[in-house]
């Protein structure tokens, strides 16, 4: 790896998860010397991960929770559903990092503490946000029109699905574009039932896969998924795609890439004669030995919470409420997904039905409200339906009937399948939603960030609607017996479904955004933000895929700038 002599590299990196890893990559490709800084601890890919995937009988309590340790030090953490014993090494110590967490207005906070951050524990659903979807906010006046159309971005989602892998099954819908895919995974002989169900009683559904960035085919280095289940203890054999199986490995193969981790960014520092970032000031979190670099550009790819913490702590003379805050919009329009609503079906029809393998991805309901101009639901915008099918295997209960013989052999009949249908619904960039600085200060001196979030109304509405549609769907699935799930009231904790976005967003008017079309400060031309940030509108499907694809373009668009002289 090629290091810069005197702390200077022509680009630094901040944050080594979903966005930093693809800004590495992309950099360091077009020939920049980058040098990654990331808070989390150094980590490598395949067994450093976990020692492969550890047995359960290898670890502690068999496996089974440390209620105690995850009270004291995990308590926000140990919420998400892919926090285990097996994986505890992934996650964020909340006792040691905190934040100001209102039990009255709660908000969750997930992170990684680990280089490749949240890429080695997300859910790998990968969708592309629609022409409908980047039209929205100047459609119905929720929030600011996007900068850029779907036809602009269209090409460097391509570029993104090639290279991370994605399978899935071309559709057809506006709503929900095709992308370039790997052959779809399997389906259960039970769904095949299900989408036949639905299209002579449905037909306004479609019930397809769910396109995840998990392999089916094989990629340079990576192997296609083996079925094997345990994805959230990391995946040894890179078939799921992270910032450590696939972008940080071609960003290091250059020679051009120094990734520090350990390293915590506290403050970046502007000159003011050159209206640049001068600047990046770095704590050693295992030694609070404090440092600084510079470069010519600068990617903040911290994560949407923790890129507009700092920030806001980054402010100065010529910006006092926060670094490239001219336009006072950093730290609102706060935006998440709400989820936990919806039906499950139980079919009893179906128990010889068998298979191989642990499929790690459901299928998927693209969007099919609100699509034309004469629907009139008492709310704008839509929501999906991630679903998961599942068969317990065994009866294996004492209360078995029969004697004897009958009644061991009813022990090791199989169960039913349970059909399950769970909405993610879009939330509107409202002014109102927040994060912001207190005056409480981390053990590193950095002041720690405070939520203020509500559900607006129309997200209510959509919620009632989302568990009306869901029952709907899984009785004329065919369900034998059916159960709605979720309040349609009192939604899910803001931030749990870990898709928090919007606080520096773009936009044309640099009085009204922080950033232009390409990611880039309208404030200040060296400073580039493409993590969750810079959304304008939260859509209703999973936004990885875009944060990279908007990453990617960033990264061309900043190079041809350095080269033109421009910054």
């Amino acid at each position: 790896m090629k290091t810069k002599p005197n702390n200077n590299f022509d680009a630094i990196v901040i944050g080594s998860g979903i966005s930093g890893g693809w800004a590495a990559k992309e950099l360091a490709e077009k020939g920049l010397s980058v040098l990654v800084l990331e808070r989390g601890k150094e980590m490598r890919h395949g067994l450093d991960y976990t020692g492969e995937h550890v047995p359960t009988w290898d670890l502690p309590f068999n496996g089974k929770p440390d209620r105690e340790l995850e009270s004291r030090d995990y308590a926000i953490q140990s919420q998400s559903y892919a926090f285990m014993a097996s994986n505890i090494q992934f996650w964020n110590n909340d006792r040691l990092n905190p934040y100001q967490n209102n039990p009255e207005k709660p908000f969750t906070w997930t992170r990684g503490d680990h280089v490749g951050g949240r890429s080695l524990m997300w859910g790998r659903q990968s969708y592309r946000f629609s022409e409908q979807d980047f039209n929205a906010n100047a459609k119905d006046g929720h929030g600011k029109p996007w900068p850029v159309t779907y036809q602009e971005i269209a090409p460097w989602y391509s570029h993104v699905e090639k290279f991370i892998g994605v399978n899935g099954k071309k559709e057809g819908l506006p709503q929900l574009p095709d992308g370039d895919f790997q052959k779809p995974m399997p389906w259960y002989h039970l769904e095949k039932e299900i989408q036949k169900k639905l299209k002579a009683a449905r037909p306004d559904i479609t019930l397809t896969n769910a396109r995840t960035a998990i392999l089916t085919e094989n990629l340079p280095g990576r192997s296609a998924c083996h079925y094997c289940g345990p994805c959230e203890n990391g995946c040894s054999t890179g078939s799921y795609f992270s910032s450590q199986s696939s972008t940080l490995p071609a960003a290091l193969a250059t020679g051009n890439v120094t990734i520090r981790a350990n390293a915590l960014v506290e403050r970046l520092e502007y000159d003011n004669n050159t209206q640049k970032i001068s600047q990046v000031c770095v704590v050693d979190t295992k030694t609070n030995e404090r440092s600084q670099y510079s470069a010519k550009v600068v990617f903040l790819c911290a994560s949407t919470i923790a890129s507009t913490q700092l920030l806001l702590n980054s402010a100065n003379e010529h910006f006092p409420t926060g670094l490239a805050n001219s336009s006072g919009v950093l730290g609102h329009y706060l935006m998440d997904h709400f989820s936990g609503i919806g039906a499950a079906g139980l079919f009893t029809n179906y128990s010889n039905y068998y298979y191989h393998g642990n499929r790690p991805t459901g299928l998927y309901v693209p969007r099919f409200r609100n699509l034309s101009n004469d629907e009139d639901l008492g709310f704008v915008r839509g929501y999906g339906f991630q679903t998961n099918t599942s068969r317990s295997s065994w009866i294996g209960s004492f209360n078995a009937p029969g004697i004897g013989a009958e009644y061991k052999n009813n022990l090791t009949q199989p169960k039913h399948w349970t059909f399950y249908v769970g909405g993610f619904g879009e939330c509107l960039p409202q002014k109102r939603n927040k994060l912001y600085l207190t005056n409480k200060k981390d053990r590193f001196g950095v002041p720690q960030v405070a939520f203020d979030f509500e559900w607006s109304d129309n997200e209510k509405a959509m919620a009632k609607d989302i568990k009306q549609q869901a029952k709907d769907i899984v009785t004329k699935a065919g369900a034998s017996f059916s159960v709605e799930f979720g309040d349609d009231e009192n939604l899910s904790t803001p931030g749990a479904a870990i898709h928090e976005m919007g606080t520096a967003r773009m936009g044309h008017n640099p009085n009204q955004s922080v950033l232009n079309k390409y990611n880039q400060a309208h404030d200040i031309n060296n400073l580039f933000i493409t993590d969750g940030s810079f959304m304008a509108s939260s859509a209703c499907v999973n936004p990885s895929l875009t944060y990279m694809a908007f990453t990617a373009r960033a990264c061309d668009y900043a190079v041809k700038q350095l080269k033109s002289g421009n910054i």
